[in-house]
């Protein structure tokens, strides 16, 4: 009991992982696998906090496996090697070789490229956990030879359900005999932001010295985590309250409304990840191609939010509020898509026209595929007269530019491109 909640409540079999359904349900193939006693070397990818240590450790349990954890950030090649050796060495029970490098994509080429003959050769199960993309991160040569294993942040209600169970586990807070109300682990869970680590340090932070029979409130846990009554504001309604006033005031186009309710959210311990999120789509959604560069913006900004981080990243979210609240907006592309996907599940999966479909193969083009086909880089402006959509909705138009910003370019380049195709 001395050890740290967290770790004290880690689940001690799959069945106890929370928030992580998608790949340990029984249905799932990944859990099919591993009940049949399969085990390749995998890449764990996922936010802090939700569970690859965890997991890490529960296969090495379950396959029988030798679990050896090394550090990327504290180890490298010569920790490797000397693992190697030790494990090459033969004993009465040789058991397989589980090796487990947490924050592996902090290791350079040549450290990476050192684990690659062993996991080819079978000589040991390689389980790698990051939560960089893989894609940039880790080598092509290494990731082609492991399974990669998405993990996902813990909802809102997993954080809860991990939360109530820790207050009555017997390896968790038991004997405390403390209980929290639905509002006070609500708080603690969005504060938390998807990690479960996190999550159970404020819930053994908050339980500290408090008497037998307690029941945490909303209040209580703002006076036991002393922080800013703002910071802890942090009920759904207040949550979700905010985040509407930036967006609507962004798109009313006023941007000290916007700035006022950036600096409620942040200054109320709000993700900035979700911030970031929210004005991705609101670049498409309410600028659009009014201003098509606002969504490069957005997503820079987003980025940017996971590579600077806090405080800085207050900086990065204000210069993209105030350009997209100062940006001239149209909701043309956002009623598009959804006037097209009214119209795909009314009229069903329409006939593709053979002249649009690619003609792969011989028998293809014997049965008219591709056939009659214009290419526009042959005709004047690179725009030719041919019919695109199916036969049944010819002439049905979704996309309605706006006269305004530089989606009134775009207007004006289609009216013309139609009233050119008109001419004999």
């Amino acid at each position: 009991m001395s050890k740290p909640l967290p770790e004290r409540m880690r689940p001690s079999s799959l069945d106890e992982v929370i928030g992580q359904d998608h790949i340990l349900s029984p249905e799932r193939p990944f859990r099919r696998a591993l009940d049949a006693g399969v085990l390749r070397s995998m890449l764990l990818y996922g936010p802090p906090g939700c569970g690859k240590t965890t997991l890490a450790r529960l296969l090495a349990q379950a396959s029988g496996a030798e679990l050896v954890t090394l550090s990327a950030v504290l180890s490298g090649k010569k920790e490797l090697t000397e693992v190697l050796a030790r494990h090459a060495q033969p004993t009465l029970v040789q058991r397989p070789l589980l090796l487990f490098v947490d924050e592996i994509h902090r290791w350079n080429k040549a450290q990476q490229d050192a684990l690659l003959p062993h996991v080819e050769a079978g000589t040991l199960t390689l389980i790698g956990a990051t939560t960089e993309n893989p894609g940039f991160m880790v080598r092509r040569t290494l990731l082609s030879r492991m399974e990669l294993v998405t993990l996902r942040a813990l909802a809102e209600q997993d954080l809860i359900e991990l939360m109530t169970r820790a207050l009555t586990h017997e390896r968790g807070l038991a004997d405390a005999q403390v209980t929290a109300t639905a509002e006070a682990l609500s708080a603690l869970a969005r504060i938390a932001g998807g990690d479960a680590r996190f999550a159970l340090g404020l819930l053994e932070r908050v339980t500290d010295g408090t008497e037998p029979g307690t029941v945490l409130g909303l209040e209580q846990v703002r006076d036991r985590l002393d922080r800013d009554q703002a910071m802890l504001s942090l009920d759904s309604d207040e949550h979700f309250a905010l985040a509407s006033a930036l967006i609507k005031s962004m798109r009313g186009s006023d941007p000290d409304a916007a700035l006022y309710y950036l600096a409620r959210m942040l200054d109320s311990g709000e993700d900035p990840v979700f911030i970031a999120r929210r004005l991705v789509i609101f670049a498409s959604e309410d600028v659009g191609n009014a201003d098509p560069t606002s969504l490069t913006l957005a997503t820079s900004t987003a980025q940017a939010i996971q590579l600077v981080g806090m405080p800085e990243g207050r900086i990065v979210l204000s210069q993209a509020v105030t350009w997209l609240a100062s940006a001239p907006k149209s909701n043309a592309a956002y009623k598009a898509i959804d006037a097209a996907l009214r119209e795909v599940r009314a009229s069903g999966k329409l006939v593709v026209p053979l002249h649009l479909r690619n003609a792969a193969t011989a028998l293809d083009r014997d049965s008219g595929v591709g056939a009659g086909y214009k290419y526009p880089h042959d005709h004047p402006h690179g725009v030719v007269r041919q019919d695109h959509m199916p036969r049944q909705l010819e002439g049905r138009r979704f996309y309605e530019p706006k006269p305004w910003g530089a989606e009134k370019l775009l207007g004006e380049r289609l009216t013309w491109w139609r009233k050119k195709l008109d001419q004999p």
